[in-house]
C-alpha cells in the first residue's frame, strides 16, 4: 500500500458517519475516500485473511466491517475461502497454520481452568469458530476461540453433552454424531450446531449406537463411519448418512475402511476413530498401520489404495497424527523425533488422480504428538 493510500485510510472521520459503518448503512459509509462503500468492501474481499488483523488496525472503519464478521459473511456468500489448520501439539496452547503463506501463529491463552485443559479433549472448527471439548470438574463444557475478537470464551452446552462423537462441518453449521455420556452410556443421538446463532438442535437418532466414530460432509450430505458398538467389544465396519433435506438416516453397511489391512470386524485395541478426509467431494482414508492413503469409490461402496502416507509421520495406533482436508488438499500433520529434536511436519498434497505427491509445508516446533487438529475455512 503506498504512502499516499495509507495516509487516505488514517483521515478521521465524522461521528455519524462512523455509526453508519457500525451499522452497515450504506453507500454514504466510505470505507476508502472516493470508493463507494460496495466496490470498498469488494477490494476487501479479495484479500487474504492473513491481512485482515493490519487492515483493522488502519481505522475504526475496517475494524468494524472485519470485527463484525461482514466480511466473512460476504466471502462465503462469493465462494471465497481459505482453510487455515488449527492444532494443539501441547495441552497447554493452540496454534494456527496458514497454508497458503506458510505462516504460523499461536493463539491467545485459553481462559479455562486447570482441570478442562488437563482432560481429553475433541475440537472442531465452524464458521470463525474454534469449538473445543472438554471436561470441568461440575462436567462436560465447551470453550469457542472466535478469529473475529482473537479470543477464548465458553460456550453453549449441547442438548446431550457428550464425548468421542463423531463431527463435521459445512459452513455455519455443523452435525455432532454418537459418542457417549457421563456415564459411558454409548448413544445414537446427534445435534446440529449454527455458529452464527450460538445454538444447538436436536436432529433425529442414528440407526446404531457409536462412539469413536468419525464424520465428515460429502455431496452435502453427513456421513458417520466406524467407531465402537454397544457392545463396547469390536469396531463397527457400517456408516450412516444423513440427508439434511429429508432428515433422515440411512445405514450403510461395510462403508468403513478396514484398519490395519484387515477386511472384516476388529476388536478393541485402543485405536483412534478412524483416519478419514473429503477432498473434491472424495473420500479419503489414512491406514496408519500399512503407512498408505485410501480412496473411497462410491458407486461400489469399496476402498483402493492410491498411494503412501508421507515419510517420518508415525502415530500411536492413529492416536497422534491428523489427516484433514484443507481446501484442495490433503494435509497429514504429526512427526517423530527429528535430529534429537521433537517436531511437527506439515506435509499436503494438492488431490489430483495420480498418486499422493506430499509436499513438506513446515517443520513446527511443538512437539510431535497432535492431541487436537481442527481446519477451518472461511
Amino acid at each position: 500500500m503506498s504512502k499516499k493510500s495509507s495516509e487516505i485510510l488514517d483521515d478521521p472521520m465524522e461521528e455519524d458517519t462512523l455509526k453508519n459503518v457500525e451499522h452497515h448503512g450504506g453507500d454514504s459509509c466510505l470505507l476508502i475516500p472516493q470508493l463507494t462503500r460496495d466496490i470498498s468492501i469488494q477490494c476487501l474481499l479479495r484479500l487474504s485473511r492473513s491481512d485482515y488483523d493490519s487492515i483493522a488496525a488502519l481505522n475504526r472503519t475496517f475494524q468494524s466491517v472485519i470485527k463484525t464478521g461482514e466480511l466473512y459473511q460476504l466471502r462465503r456468500k462469493m465462494d471465497i475461502v481459505e482453510h487455515w489448520v488449527y492444532f494443539s501439539c501441547d495441552v497447554l496452547k493452540w496454534e494456527a497454520f496458514d497454508p497458503n503463506r506458510g505462516r504460523l501463529m499461536q493463539l491467545p491463552e485459553m481462559t479455562s481452568n486447570t482441570c478442562f485443559m488437563l482432560s481429553d479433549k475433541e475440537s472442531l472448527a465452524v464458521g470463525t469458530e474454534l469449538l473445543v471439548f472438554g471436561r470441568e470438574i461440575t462436567g462436560p463444557a465447551i470453550y469457542k476461540y472466535s478469529i473475529l475478537t482473537n479470543s477464548w470464551f465458553k460456550g453453549m452446552k449441547m442438548n446431550t453433552p457428550r464425548c468421542l462423537f463423531g463431527s463435521a462441518s459445512l459452513g455455519e453449521i455443523a452435525i455432532l454424531a454418537g459418542g457417549c455420556d457421563q456415564f459411558g452410556n454409548i448413544l445414537r443421538s446427534s445435534e446440529l450446531y449454527n455458529s452464527e446463532t450460538g445454538t444447538w438442535e436436536i436432529l433425529p437418532d442414528m440407526n446404531t449406537a457409536r462412539k469413536m466414530c468419525s464424520a465428515v460432509f460429502m455431496d452435502g450430505k453427513f456421513y458417520v463411519l466406524g467407531g465402537v458398538g454397544v457392545d463396547k467389544t469390536s469396531q463397527l465396519t457400517c456408516g450412516e448418512e444423513f440427508d439434511l433435506k429429508t432428515r433422515k438416516w440411512q445405514k450403510i453397511p461395510n462403508m468403513c475402511p478396514s484398519r490395519n489391512g484387515g477386511d472384516g470386524a476388529n476388536s478393541v485395541s485402543g485405536e483412534a476413530p478412524p483416519l478419514i478426509a473429503v477432498v473434491n467431494n472424495i473420500l479419503f482414508a489414512a491406514d496408519y498401520a500399512q503407512q498408505v492413503v485410501k480412496r473411497y469409490v462410491k458407486d461400489q461402496n469399496s476402498w483402493i489404495t492410491i498411494g503412501s502416507l508421507p515419510n517420518r509421520v508415525a502415530s500411536l495406533n492413529g492416536w497422534g497424527m491428523a489427516f484433514r482436508s484443507c481446501g484442495d488438499k490433503l494435509v497429514v500433520i504429526g512427526g517423530l523425533s527429528l535430529h534429537g529434536e521433537m517436531v511437527t511436519e506439515v506435509n499436503a498434497w494438492v488431490v489430483d488422480e495420480g498418486a499422493p505427491q506430499w509436499n513438506l509445508l513446515a517443520i513446527i516446533q511443538s512437539g510431535n504428538f497432535v492431541f487436537n487438529c481442527a481446519v477451518m475455512g472461511c
